[in-house]
């Protein structure tokens, strides 16, 4: 059998590399970019330190994502445990070739209420549609989770053109700081 482990590259291969380049994206970019989009994976740990990862439909308001989900879900019981949670957002450009690009963070999550004073506004206002034209209001069980992100959103491949990213994939990464008075609010 073949040895796979460790692998030598030629030496052209690897001796342009450079420490990796840090993009900082335009914050209104990455909030546009996260309002575009309609699902993350939301991962969060249960009381017994037990990670889960689930691909949810969100709605963005600002950069603070909202998720219809039943109480009884994992998602739920994990949130009412630890309230700590991390989000991936896949990013699409074409062409398709290219590695999508990605919104990341860390943030906190709350568990409200269909009734709750700060969700009754959103959806009078119908500001909710990616989570609600479902039937989702209709289970008796059900409730949001608002997923407010810390101070960094985290991003790879926003910021930089597709040819830069097609051409140099491994120095794609950047970030951007949200300001503390709008630190995961609804804008």
């Amino acid at each position: 059998m073949p040895q796979l482990w460790p692998v030598s590259f030629p030496g052209s291969l690897l001796s342009g590399m450079t420490e990796p380049t840090h993009y900082t994206p335009d914050l209104d970019e990455v909030v546009q970019a996260i309002a575009a989009g309609s699902h993350c994976t939301l991962a969060s740990v249960s009381s017994r330190h037990r990670p889960h990862v689930a691909t949810v439909i969100y709605q963005a308001i600002g950069a603070t994502l909202y998720v219809n989900t039943s109480r009884d879900s994992r998602k739920a019981r994990n949130v009412a445990d630890n309230p700590h949670v991390a989000v991936s957002i896949p990013i699409y450009r074409l062409p398709v070739e290219a590695p999508p690009s990605t919104v990341q963070f860390q943030g906190r999550a709350d568990i409200l209420a269909f009734d709750d004073p700060d969700i009754v506004p959103l959806l009078e206002a119908e500001r909710l549609p990616n989570i609600t034209s479902h039937g989702e209001l209709d289970y008796p069980d059900g409730c949001f989770l608002r997923i407010t992100p810390g101070k960094r959103l985290t991003t790879y491949g926003l910021g930089m053109s597709l040819e830069q990213l097609m051409s140099d994939p491994l120095h794609a990464g950047g970030s951007v700081e949200l300001p503390a008075e709008g630190a995961g609010s609804p804008r």
